[in-house]
């Protein structure tokens, strides 16, 4: 590989991370392109950590020695316990991090010695030189746990990586890493604002929508609930038993909620804000109801496994209502929240709250009945007119009919 061919594999990857390719496409450009140019790289294996509530990071594989592939690309876990974190101390990355170094050859083809367990798969695969890169990320360039970029290269060539290709790898490494540290972070920003504003509104952030007083108007089905009995439960049960308590509730209701095809907007405490995009205001109506089974049926299972475990359970109040809403940025100029406000919304905060009052774990609105398809309104009762506090008129609220519970 020449230095004009160098130069121009690094422009290619320049050029294709500018435009967002995926990192295993990246990865595989990467690789095809260096072999046509005569680095003749055999399996290349490239790890970065992220920024998510599950996942610590991406590792990225790419082969073409015949061997059975694991796939492009694997999530992993925490590396910090259990055998996840013994794995991480035996592989030469962890080796390097730990003595300052940033590289590490081992010409395992012709009698050096193959001191990992990885590079010794690598020897029994036929390989012959294995190259691994420490790439490290400045303090202002760290985000969580991605402080560096890793990756390894190896070749079944007789002759292994000349001094010509390992020179080729010091110099397009980093550029290769370049590329996938960009696509990391614009992942991670998607992350964070799905997690902490819910799909919708995260991605309208991505979009641009950033700017205070920027909403639109819409229709939309509100779902807002809460725990019953929160505060007797936060008072007698032990301190350490809350947290777990709020994310077992939190998980069966935003996954019931997001299988519907909802969005979750706030967590307020025990209490979830939720809209189904009222586009056909029938279907999201159906969508949301049903959400409401899908919850109640996942909070049923929660609290036997609970019960199980001598652990505090309770139930969870549901109002659904329907009607026009401001979906955008509200708040300062340097602190904006994502929601949605208006009549609506308070409206359908009084009817989740009327909901302790008439002993019933469901509250419709007679706007989200109307909207409702023939069959599932048909298993609605009303359970009377109420006036609502800071409501101008009173509403009459339905809920579900006692045998259909």
């Amino acid at each position: 590989m020449t230095p004009a061919d160098i130069d121009r594999l690094s422009d290619l990857i320049v050029r294709r991370g500018l435009q967002g390719m995926a990192v295993p496409a990246l990865l595989q450009l990467f690789c095809e392109k260096s072999g046509s140019l005569g680095l003749p790289i055999n399996r290349a294996l490239m790890v970065i950590d992220t920024l998510h509530p599950v996942h610590e990071g991406h590792v990225f594989r790419w082969r073409n020695d015949g061997q059975e592939d694991d796939g492009p690309v694997r999530e992993y876990g925490p590396t910090n316990e259990g055998e996840a974190a013994l794995s991480w101390q035996r592989s030469p990355f962890f080796h390097l991090l730990q003595i300052g170094q940033e590289e590490l050859r081992r010409r395992i083809g012709f009698g050096e010695s193959s001191d990992f367990a990885v590079i010794q798969d690598m020897k029994d695969a036929g390989h012959t030189d294995y190259m691994v890169f420490v790439h490290r990320f400045a303090a202002e360039g760290t985000i969580g746990e991605m402080d560096c970029f890793y990756s390894a290269w190896s070749t079944r060539h007789p002759d292994g990586f000349s001094d010509a290709d390992i020179a080729a790898l010091r110099r397009l490494v980093p550029v290769l890493g370049l590329a996938v540290k960009s696509a990391s972070l614009a992942q991670i920003a998607s992350t964070l604002v799905d997690v902490y504003l819910g799909r919708d509104a995260g991605q309208r952030v991505l979009r641009g929508r950033i700017q205070r007083g920027v909403a639109d108007r819409i229709d939309a089905v509100l779902w807002f609930s809460d725990l019953r009995s929160f505060t007797t439960i936060t008072d007698t049960a032990r301190p350490n038993e809350i947290i777990p308590l709020l994310n077992d509730y939190a998980e069966a209701v935003i996954t019931a909620i997001h299988e519907a095809g909802g969005d979750v907007l706030k967590l307020i405490g025990d209490g979830t804000l939720a809209i189904f995009r009222a586009d056909d205001p029938a279907a999201a109506c159906a969508s949301a109801l049903a959400a409401e089974a899908d919850m109640r049926r996942r909070v049923q299972e929660l609290n036997e496994r609970r019960k199980a475990g001598e652990q505090p359970t309770t139930s969870v109040y549901v109002g659904l209502h329907i009607g026009e809403v401001f979906y955008g940025n509200i708040g300062s100029v340097d602190r904006l929240d994502f929601t949605v406000v208006g009549p609506a919304v308070n409206e359908t905060s009084r009817i989740a709250s009327m909901c302790r009052s008439v002993d019933r774990p469901l509250l419709i609105s007679s706007d989200f009945a109307e909207m409702l398809p023939e069959a599932p309104r048909a298993t609605l009762v009303s359970v009377g007119r109420y006036a609502l506090r800071g409501v101008g008129r009173a509403k009459e609220l339905f809920t579900l009919d006692p045998a259909v519970l």
